[in-house]
């Protein structure tokens, strides 16, 4: 299926991100964060960190980012943006098994004011806006703000389910699914989930 596809490619390219020397390293992810806004393709600096070892099922052929492509590219590059001003490895940005919603819930929990239910939140409904968004480049304007300020609150999340999800979105049906979990993810009642909100 496409969508294991798409999680591997962005499990090998994190892998490969994480173990390059530091100043390789930094001018990788330099260059992932000039990215952010723009379209695949657009930065051919960023050609062979996004498009190296992509299944060339998954690859356009008309000329236009693929579904893929997308959702590879704004992993990639929201991921530098997360994890600029937290070094690695000892303060890594993603982190398996925690998926969007939940990490949406922790930034709206840790911004909230006095008393305010995270559900009556300014994040939920900036959360709310990039569920209903119609395209990849309006997804990609809420995502941003958002992680911009998980990245302040050293709130982890795992960019290789966000990959996943965001490959979906770009199906009618698919798109319903991931609403569908976000709103849970969000929601789901924290006592059933280990999680500490004081974690950096």
């Amino acid at each position: 299926m496409r969508v294991q596809q798409v999680k591997g490619y962005v499990v090998r390219r994190l892998e490969w991100l994480a173990g390059l020397p530091e100043h390789p390293q930094k001018a990788a992810m330099a260059n992932l964060r000039r990215g952010v806004g723009k379209a695949p393709g657009e930065l051919p600096e960023l050609w062979g960190i996004f498009l190296d070892g992509l299944p060339e099922e998954l690859q356009s052929v008309s000329g236009e980012p693929s579904r893929a492509e997308w959702a590879v590219y704004l992993a990639l590059t929201l991921y530098a943006l997360h994890q600029q001003g937290h070094p690695l490895p000892q303060e890594p940005m993603h982190q398996e098994g925690v998926p969007f919603g939940m990490a949406v819930r922790r930034l709206a929990k840790r911004l909230a004011k006095p008393d305010e239910k995270p559900q009556d939140s300014r994040i939920l409904r900036r959360f709310n806006a990039l569920a209903t968004a119609s395209d990849m480049r309006e997804r990609a304007q809420y995502l941003r703000a958002l992680i911009q300020l998980m990245r302040a609150e050293k709130i982890p999340l795992d960019y290789t389910q966000l990959a996943a999800d965001l490959y979906m979105m770009q199906f009618p049906d698919g798109a319903a699914r991931v609403r569908l979990r976000w709103g849970q993810d969000f929601y789901r009642d924290p006592e059933n989930v280990k999680e500490n909100d004081h974690e950096a």
